[in-house]
């Protein structure tokens, strides 16, 4: 039997794709050394003091601020388009003891497809295509919402609520959430929240949106096949690791003694450090302020003070090492009293904006994401009739 020779040695592929430029966008851009995020030229952290998600959504989509009336005609549209038809929701009801939150939401935005207008619109008229994909981005971003909450009420026995067309998409969500009025501030807190989730670079979920939608399918399957990326817990899962992580410390008090039993022990403490940010990310900065006046107007405070005393002993035993967007934000929606296998989701129904973008970007110039793989297997082998092996 002939013995299979090995493949020669060639450059070292680069894991993960790190520092790999894939295409040009106009979406965001990431300083990690600096600790810098923009939205089309628009730094972060001033969108978060100032826009809504509507008028963050417009930016993104359009790639200028809406003006008044603008923004009035944007979030009556996305209002409008609230409601998800009730054969969807017929179809997750079924799933929802068997599926998590995200599972759920995939299938539901699959499903979308079948009853959204613009479907069948396709690529062969562009222009039309993209006035299309800008009426279904509008609905797909207002349904997601509805998605998740109705898919947390099946999940727990209870019936869906219908959406409100008065509310802005935050305080709508939080509404369905468990059918009363939020309080403005925290409503506005939520708001801010999914203005910093909207959109960062490519990231795994939004390159998997480009990756789907550069094979010319259509909105929908990008959206789903990103809700699928993000379903994983090296991407969207870490907030809710966060939380857990808050609960078992249970007291600031026991903060310091866990910290170290998880640094000896090799564990990686959830929340802190970052694929791109050298320094601490500008959208943990904005959230630790979210954290601290969200847990006190909602009488969580338990939960900022152990997070706070977390990073505190962090500070002291790898000072190196900043929180990411996913520490504070934990704390930030326990004290909506946003559920805990939500956590993710909300990231979902935030983040849809952006993979819209990048899929309507990407559809604009495209060109089909076909990278090369750096073969390591043998080469060379002879083939041996099955009576011989």
């Amino acid at each position: 039997m002939t013995q299979a020779k090995e493949a020669p040695a060639g450059p070292p592929a680069k894991g993960g794709l790190e520092g790999v430029v894939v295409a040009p966008t106009a979406m965001s851009t990431i300083d990690g050394e600096k600790g810098l995020l923009s939205y089309r030229g628009f730094d972060i952290c001033d969108l978060a003091e100032h826009a809504s998600f509507e008028e963050t959504v417009h930016l993104l989509w359009y790639d200028r601020l809406p003006t008044t009336d603008e923004l009035h005609d944007f979030s009556a549209d996305m209002a409008a388009g609230r409601a998800v038809v009730s054969e969807v929701l017929d179809a997750i009801t079924p799933l929802a003891p068997r599926m998590s939150i995200m599972d759920l939401l995939r299938t539901g935005a699959s499903c979308l497809a079948a009853y959204d207008p613009d479907a069948r619109v396709t690529l062969d008229d562009p222009d039309a295509h993209a006035a299309a994909n800008l009426r279904k981005a509008s609905r797909v971003t207002a349904q997601m919402a509805t998605l998740v909450a109705a898919s947390h009420r099946l999940r727990v026995g209870d019936d869906p609520i219908a959406p409100r067309d008065d509310l802005s998409h935050a305080a709508n969500f939080l509404y369905m959430l468990d059918g009363e009025r939020p309080d403005e501030e925290l409503a506005r807190v939520l708001d801010v929240a999914l203005v910093l989730h909207a959109d960062h670079g490519f990231n795994a979920s939004t390159f998997s949106a480009r990756v789907t939608a550069s094979t010319e399918a259509d909105l929908h399957a990008a959206v789903t096949s990103a809700i699928g990326t993000l379903k994983g817990r090296l991407h969207g899962g870490a907030n809710v690791r966060v939380m857990r992580m808050l609960r078992d410390i249970g007291s600031p008090d026991r903060a310091e003694a866990v910290v170290d039993e998880m640094l000896e022990k090799g564990q990686r403490v959830m929340g802190f450090g970052h694929r791109v940010y050298k320094v601490e990310d500008p959208r943990a900065t904005v959230l630790r302020e979210l954290a601290r006046t969200s847990c006190e107007r909602s009488g969580h405070a338990i939960w900022f003070d152990i997070s706070q005393r977390v990073e505190e002993v962090m500070k002291e035993r790898k000072p190196t090492i900043a929180p990411n967007v996913d520490f504070y934000s934990a704390s930030t929606y326990a004290a909506l009293g946003v559920p805990e296998d939500l956590f993710t989701a909300i990231f979902a129904l935030s983040r849809v904006s952006g993979w819209i973008g990048h899929v309507m970007e990407q559809h604009r110039n495209n060109r089909l994401i076909r990278p090369r793989s750096d073969y390591v297997g043998q080469r060379d082998q002879t083939w041996v009739p099955i009576a011989d092996r």
